[in-house]
């Protein structure tokens, strides 16, 4: 035991004797120029690594984290919060419903762009922290250090460690100042969200109460109203509705100027395609006849671009609505200066001045007995005025069931306005009157847009048709009244929306209508929404309207042939249609919400019923395919198929269409096309020979009667060469002779047979050859 013991001790003392040398090696390693590699190498690793993050921090840098756009976006920001902030303390949480729909709209936005800033500043804090973390643990690295009594070799790279440090100081100085800017910046957007969010609240609740006070009395009755308010009390109310209605103004202006460049473009595109048409029909010799158009249409693109403005721009506030609808006023007083009667004339100037002296009324109306007075006196005036303007205005390409429940709604309104103004109830009296003027200056510029729009389209129609243009392959009378309907369907929609928001009710509208489409409902296990439902059938209408109508651009006509012939059209159309078909249907099932999934297992169950019961259709679909690929005949070709002759009118992707001789329509199977044998004879370099036999007495001279033939046949458009005239048979007392003749197309071949036997019957008795 002993001796195990004491050679276990000695073979630790070896090893440990043994382990000496190696480590006073390995030190020497380290301080001896002989063995000092081990040190650049890392000292080059750390440099480039502090090179690199150096470089990183100043490209970060140069970018600067968008602190100037936000800090530009905040200022503006503030600007349009800051007069909000003070209506209400100056209200004291009293503002009226449109300026709280407004101001709320206002504040969507503002707390939409503060929430994305201060997500962008927060990441910006973020990632400076980590630079500048970095850097310090780079300055304080001991290895970029050069001591003065350092005899490694780290004294070769002493200038590119001190540049290095000094990098790293001024590194370190701008990631700090950028920091601070980026950290101050933050809590700026944070307290300026903080202080929306505040607003928003208090906007919600007096939006609330406004709900249940609107109907209730906010002012005494018109007989017991208070006197006239002073001068300064009037000019106060008047510069305060003008500076809140001028920040709202300019910020909606400024938020949706892309909405209303594509309407600039729409209606640009509308002043081209009149002036334009109007230059084609003078080339043409087109007459235009038009009491409405103009051929240069300024006036006929105005009243288009302000009455497509709320379609554009559904969120506009009712002051926007209110100009806009001025302007088209003014607009339409251009537009039938010379076009209506003096009277009629005057009337609309008279309607006019009123709608002005409104507006400023509802400015200045604040419960005075004088004030509220004149507003009844005005209501009165737009009445009578109203009353003949719907007795005298008549416009005829627009139905009266258009225009008569406007004009009743106009003095439905005007008259709800008056006794609203009489019990005290002013804010909905002058929301009444302003909603009646509106409605009915907005109604009368929407006739005259669909007739505008009803004439250009007449122009381009009458001038397709004499160049042979789109309109000349459709059904016009179709055409007009699909366009009349969908017009007279934008401009119920149009007026309803203007309506809506000059109520104060458009949001609760939208949002009543989104609740009932967007509500989801169950059916067994499937889940759905009415708006699914509306989408699938949206997008299955419009993707059969286009199958059925994308012939017409590629040549298809959707009129009977005139004389018979049948246009070329490219047999590539089945195809187009096949893929709008299909798209439109996948397109369908995707907005609809149904699952992938339950839709592959109904496709899978129609697959087997396919396969079992309805092969031949599958046949004669694919059949179909193949002929669009393969195209051994186009529409339009003369084919024979067994004992059936005619031209093809169409291809479809179950049957194709023949027209026959006899007048006939065939359909026929396209598996039928693809599995018997077919001629055409309207393919490229193909003609059809025809031929018949004549019989002459013996004595007949067989040179002469070649000369006849040849020369008549020579006379013939459609023959392609000279007649091949041969001996068939030699009788006793007769020469049978056989003529065969090539010719263009085979549809001529019954005629060109019969023009050249009455020429040739002709020639003979002249000739006095008798035929046997």
């Amino acid at each position: 035991m002993k001796s195990r013991l004491f050679f276990a001790c000695w073979l630790l003392t070896l090893l440990f004797l043994s382990q000496l040398p190696t480590q006073a090696q390995d030190t020497t390693s380290i301080l001896s120029p002989e063995s000092g590699q081990q040190i650049p190498d890392t000292l080059l690793f750390r440099i480039q690594k502090a090179q690199s993050i150096i470089t990183e921090v100043k490209a970060a840098g140069r970018r600067g984290y968008g602190v100037a756009r936000i800090r530009a976006g905040l200022v503006e920001v503030q600007a349009n919060v800051t007069p909000i902030q003070d209506d209400i303390k100056r209200q004291d949480a009293n503002v009226d419903a449109k300026s709280l729909a407004n101001y709320r709209l206002i504040l969507n936005d503002a707390q939409t762009k503060l929430g994305a800033w201060q997500t962008s500043l927060s990441k910006a804090n973020n990632d400076l922290q980590s630079q500048l973390n970095q850097l310090l643990t780079l300055s304080s690295d001991s290895l970029l250090v050069v001591a003065g009594n350092d005899t490694t070799e780290k004294k070769l790279y002493s200038d590119q460690l001190v540049g290095l440090k000094l990098q790293l100081q001024e590194a370190g100085v701008r990631t700090t100042a950028q920091l601070d800017t980026v950290s101050r910046l933050l809590a700026n957007v944070s307290g300026t969200s903080l202080l929306v969010n505040d607003l928003q609240t208090t906007l919600n609740e007096q939006a609330q109460q406004s709900v249940v006070d609107v109907f209730q009395q906010e002012a005494p009755f018109l007989w017991n109203a208070p006197t006239p308010t002073t001068a300064d009390e009037s000019k106060t109310l008047i510069r305060s509705t003008y500076q809140g209605q001028q920040k709202i103004l300019t910020y909606f202006l400024a938020s949706t100027w892309d909405n209303r460049f594509l309407l600039y473009l729409l209606t640009a595109g509308f002043f081209v395609w009149v002036f334009t048409n109007y230059r084609k029909a003078r080339e043409l010799s087109i007459d235009p006849d038009s009491d409405t158009l103009h051929p240069v249409p300024v006036v006929a693109s105005l009243i288009v671009l302000l009455n497509l403005i709320p379609l554009f721009e559904p969120g506009s506030p009712s002051f926007y609505i209110e100009l806009t609808q001025f302007l088209l006023l003014l607009v339409l007083t251009v537009y039938l200066w010379r076009r209506i009667p003096k009277p009629d004339l005057r009337l609309w100037l008279i309607n006019g001045g009123l709608y002005v002296l409104l507006i400023v009324t509802n400015s200045l109306l604040n419960g005075s007995l004088w004030s509220r007075v004149w507003l009844i006196i005005l209501n009165l005036s737009f009445l009578y005025t109203g009353y003949l303007y719907a007795k005298h205005l008549h416009f005829s390409s627009v139905s009266i069931r258009i225009i008569r429940p406007v004009t009743r709604l106009y003095f439905v309104l005007h008259l709800l306005a008056i006794v609203l103004n009489l019990i005290g109830r002013i804010s909905l009296a002058k929301t009444f009157s302003i909603t009646a003027v509106v409605a009915l200056v907005q109604i009368t510029g929407l006739v005259v847009f669909i007739e505008i729009v009803l004439e250009a389209l007449e122009l381009q129609i009458r001038i397709s048709a004499c160049s042979k243009g789109l309109f000349s392959r459709v059904n016009v009378s179709h055409s007009r009244a699909f366009v009349k309907k969908a017009l007279i369907l934008l401009a119920v929609g149009l007026w309803l929306m203007v309506f809506f928001i000059n109520l104060g009710i458009d949001n609760d509208v939208f949002r009543f209508v989104g609740g009932i489409l967007s509500k989801p409902r169950t059916f067994g296990s499937v889940t759905f929404s009415l708006s699914n439902i509306l989408s699938f059938s949206i997008i299955i209408y419009l993707s059969s309207l286009l199958q059925r109508n994308i012939g017409l651009f590629f040549g298809e006509s959707q009129l009977p042939p005139t004389d018979g012939q049948v246009d070329q059209v490219s047999s590539i159309l089945a195809l187009i249609r096949l893929v709008i078909i299909v798209g439109g249907v996948l397109l369908a099932v995707v907005a609809s919400g149904i699952s992938i999934d339950k839709f592959t297992v109904v496709l899978g169950a129609l697959s087997v019923g396919i396969g079992l019961g309805m092969q031949t259709i599958v046949s004669n679909f694919v059949s179909g395919i193949i002929l669009i690929f393969e195209k051994p005949f186009r529409i339009g070709d003369y084919i024979e198929l067994a004992d059936r002759k005619g031209r093809i009118l169409d291809i479809g992707i179950r049957s194709s269409r023949m027209l026959t001789g006899q007048g006939s329509e065939v359909i026929i199977p396209n598996g039928d096309l693809l599995s018997n044998r077919l001629v055409n004879w309207s393919s490229r370099g193909t003609y059809l020979k025809t031929e018949f036999t004549l019989k002459v007495g013996i004595d007949t001279s067989v040179d002469s009667l070649r000369a006849i033939i040849q020369e008549e046949a020579s006379q013939l458009g459609e023959s392609m060469q000279t007649p091949d005239i041969m001996v068939n048979s030699i009788g006793g007392d007769a020469i049978e002779l056989k003529v065969v003749i090539w010719i263009k197309s085979i549809s001529s071949e019954a005629s060109l047979k019969s023009e050249l036997l009455q020429r040739l019957v002709t020639r003979f008795n002249d000739a006095g050859i008798k035929l046997l």
